[in-house]
């Protein structure tokens, strides 16, 4: 029997750990063959590569698409998204895949679904359904609209897409592919590794014996010109916690050299000591170090995720994870430096949560690949429901 041609597009450094377990279980499938194609800033370095990890991972990369234009503004974005329809529209041409899937609700993914769209390519999405209340959540449920398959993360997002119209044939709460990585990190009671020693960074070498917190914090593209403004605020309220801070440098997104100006300014005129910066990890080594930490703070969707899973207290500022469904570990808080302070105190005073399953069992990779071998291929939305 033929393989399906499965082709998976990852375009940026936080999809990976979002679909790595699935790739693992499409590759190893007998009635799949993956296609990878990796693009935009999941190939750039100064956004933490994730190139070298993918391929250390045992995977082969089929394809590469250079299609980021610089700048971190809005005009670069929707540049850059016009630039992926018109290469990864070639690289569909050249692969021939038999269904495409795309990640999550990145600007970059949208080219992939418009892509797959308009050449008649059966489109399976992951994560569609979730609220956030900025400019991803257009593109997700733009992406929604766009694909004929629909593997979930939630219950609540599976019937945001079912109100969407979708067909219910398609649309399939598997759980996120990063809860599998969760559940292997939670279940593994080995001690931190050396993170400086692995993955040296910038900054001081901490002690991270007493504790610490980690940090990731992305501009907002519908806030991009407050960018600056809001990280300046982070950093004062960090520069007040008297523990080791590791902090992880921001996605490209618009607003994103006011994001990384910021946190450069920061460590030329004050005491950063107590400070380290990392570009990336691999996904694996990211939760370990989140299910030491004292606190996550930020507004990674990674605090709303894996550490509802693994139980890590996070402090989530501003707006970008608005309305996405989370367990009790969130406390949410504005860009105020008193608020960040207080629920910073608040939750390292509390500890680890208990564990909660709301994004997956830590099953989602098989149950994807398998249902990307035994979904009837189609990408005509004119039938009956």
């Amino acid at each position: 029997m033929t393989k399906r041609k499965v082709c998976v597009v990852v375009t940026a450094r936080p999809s990976y750990s979002r679909i790595k377990t699935a790739l693992k279980a499409i590759q190893e499938h007998p009635d799949l063959e993956l296609q990878l194609v990796i693009a935009a800033s999941a190939l750039l370095d100064r956004y933490g590569s994730a190139v070298n990890y993918i391929e250390k991972d045992g995977f082969e990369i089929t394809a590469k698409v250079f299609n980021v234009l610089e700048g971190e503004n809005l005009t670069a974005s929707a540049k850059t998204t016009g630039i992926g329809i018109l290469e990864l529209s070639t690289v569909f041409d050249n692969l021939r895949p038999d269904i495409v899937v795309t990640v999550a609700d990145r600007f970059e993914t949208m080219a992939t679904a418009i892509s797959a769209a308009y050449m008649n390519i059966p489109l399976a999405h992951i994560q569609g359904g979730e609220v956030t209340g900025n400019i991803d959540e257009k593109v997700r449920h733009a992406i929604t609209k766009l694909s004929d398959y629909h593997f979930v993360a939630s219950d609540d997002a599976m019937q945001r897409v079912l109100k969407l119209g979708e067909n219910p044939t398609y649309v399939f709460n598997t759980g996120c592919p990063s809860i599998d990585i969760a559940k292997d990190v939670l279940e593994d009671n080995k001690q931190l590794f050396d993170v400086f020693e692995k993955y040296s960074g910038s900054g001081k070498k901490q002690n991270l014996k007493d504790g610490y917190v980690v940090v990731m914090q992305h501009p907002v593209t519908t806030e991009y010109n407050e960018s600056r403004e809001h990280i300046d605020t982070t950093l004062e309220a960090l520069s007040e916690i008297k523990k080791p801070v590791l902090w992880f440098w921001p996605n490209v997104d618009a607003g994103a050299d006011g994001t990384s100006k910021g946190i450069r300014v920061f460590r030329e005129v004050k005491d950063a000591s107590n400070f380290h910066f990392f570009k990336n990890m691999e996904p694996n080594d990211f939760l370990k170090l989140l299910k030491y930490a004292d606190c996550l703070i930020g507004n990674s969707s990674v605090g709303i995720r894996e550490c509802a899973y693994i139980g890590v207290p996070v402090v989530n500022i501003g707006t970008r994870q608005a309305g996405r469904d989370r367990a009790v570990n969130v406390i949410d808080c504005d860009y105020q430096k008193d608020q960040i302070l207080a629920a910073i105190n608040k939750q390292m005073l509390h500890g680890k949560y208990p564990s909660d399953n709301i994004y997956g069992d830590g099953q989602s990779g098989d149950k994807i690949a398998q249902l990307l071998a035994e979904v009837p291929l189609q990408y005509d939305k004119k039938i009956t429901y």
